[in-house]
């Protein structure tokens, strides 16, 4: 996991090539509970980092999901649409949310290692 970096809002962000894939941390999806719907935005999408790009829900929270980095939404998973609760069982894997084209690659660098992260979550 020492490629991810994770947002304040507990998402994460990993540099594919040119491209950057988001998810949610697994602190905010235990915090959660069971998530019972992934709202995402579409293909195409532009994004801004730390504004409003989606909700999770579970039966008794729902968590707005802020945008770790800016950029065009290049793929949304389809499988967390339908199966939200892989955002449960995998976070870091097939539980992914997004894949973005970065508009500022330094973004990615001002976000927290997995180091920093657990600091502020333990």
């Amino acid at each position: 996991m020492s490629d991810l970096r994770f947002s304040p809002a507990h998402l994460w962000a990993r540099l594919e090539g040119e491209e950057a894939v988001v998810g949610v941390s697994d602190f905010l999806q235990d915090q959660l509970g069971d998530i019972t719907l992934v709202e995402l935005p579409d293909f195409g999408d532009v994004l801004r980092q730390s504004r409003r790009m989606g909700r999770l829900e579970s039966e008794e929270n729902s968590a707005p999901l802020e945008a770790p980095i800016s950029g065009e939404v290049l793929d949304v998973n389809g499988e967390v649409l339908e199966a939200p609760d892989l955002v449960n069982s995998d976070p870091y894997g097939s539980g992914w949310l997004l894949r973005m084209r970065l508009d500022d690659p330094s973004e990615l660098a001002e976000l927290m290692s997995e180091e920093e992260y657990l600091e502020l979550t333990t």
